[in-house]
């Protein structure tokens, strides 16, 4: 966990302080930290203590002048629950991403772009069904790097959409067990009857084809705001040939309302959709009985500390 604060602190210090004397460079973010907790005593119903926290984070620094500009953004969030009576600390939230896209200026309000994404996250995850020591993901295992070229459109601040016709994914599964695993879309390990590894499994999955990324960012009233990203990503290069009508999906969503200068609360929507990941399947006594592709949903409701730094957060 220490990662995310580090990460945090060099944040802090970067984009916050006043707002930027250089306009062409707008800088700052915000941060806030949702907690939750259950205690119980003699509680003849049953249930157990817990308690959950989560510090969800993002920082921008963009660039404009003339007909240039250069938008980053960064996302790190991390979030912890206890289980068992408050015995077992595990994480339910964890996300590193960094998004840059660089724009010249074509005509109308068309940008000729080129867009980068890293997405990975800190610590190392688990499937508690099965295993609390067994890890099924880490650090860049995944961690996913797209790279994109086409053209921006944007009809206002609030809105923008990205199509490319020439977009590079590459999923990295930079730890042998999980790559042997092959739960990521890479090529899995080829073992023998008696398990042996006879070839390990893929590290580094390359695709190729087109994407489109759809972002809003809003101010419905004075207090409620509302961010939103929808990611398309279809590959051309998919060697089974009845694979390459797949779309991968990713979309998500942060509904805000500003209680108070310092109280938010928050509804974060995620959904995703892969079919080259691999989600296991249980029956009624948590035994797997089959995995395969699945949408993916998560769902975040807090309220909580929140503090801005910088200059005002911008549409996307």
């Amino acid at each position: 966990m220490k990662n995310v604060f580090v990460l945090l602190l060099l944040c802090l210090t970067v984009f916050g302080g006043k707002a930027q004397t250089d306009t062409t460079w707008t800088k700052g973010g915000a941060a806030s930290l949702n907690f939750n907790q259950i205690g119980l005593t003699n509680w003849a119903a049953g249930g157990e203590n817990a308690f959950s926290a989560q510090l969800l984070t993002g920082f921008f620094a963009n660039y404009k002048k003339e007909h240039a500009s250069w938008d980053n953004y960064l996302i790190a969030n991390y979030g912890i629950i206890t289980a068992n009576d408050n015995q077992d600390i595990r994480k339910n939230d964890d996300r590193l991403e960094l998004n840059s896209k660089y724009g010249q200026y074509a005509f109308g309000d068309f940008y000729y772009s080129a867009m980068l994404n890293f997405l990975t996250q800190f610590t190392d995850g688990y499937d508690y069904f099965t295993s609390d020591q067994i890890p099924i993901s880490k650090l860049m295992a995944p961690g996913y790097l797209t790279a994109a070229l086409g053209m921006d459109w944007k009809p206002n601040k609030e809105f923008s959409l990205f199509l490319s016709p020439a977009t590079g994914k590459f999923t990295f599964v930079l730890d042998d067990s999980i790559a042997n695993a092959g739960t990521y879309g890479n090529t899995a390990a080829v073992v023998d009857a008696l398990g042996n590894i006879i070839t390990p499994g893929e590290q580094v999955r390359a695709e190729f084809g087109a994407s489109m990324v759809a972002l809003l960012n809003t101010n419905i009233t004075e207090n409620i705001s509302n961010s939103g990203r929808l990611t398309l990503f279809n590959n051309f290069t998919d060697p089974v040939r009845e694979n390459r009508g797949n779309i991968d999906v990713n979309f998500v969503n942060t509904l805000s309302v500003k209680a108070t200068k310092f109280i938010t609360i928050s509804l974060y929507l995620e959904v995703i959709y892969d079919h080259d990941i691999a989600i296991p399947t249980y029956d009624e006594d948590n035994i797997i009985i089959g995995e395969g592709p699945k949408t993916q949903f998560k769902e975040i409701f807090g309220v909580g500390f929140s503090y801005r730094l910088g200059d005002p957060l911008p549409a996307e």
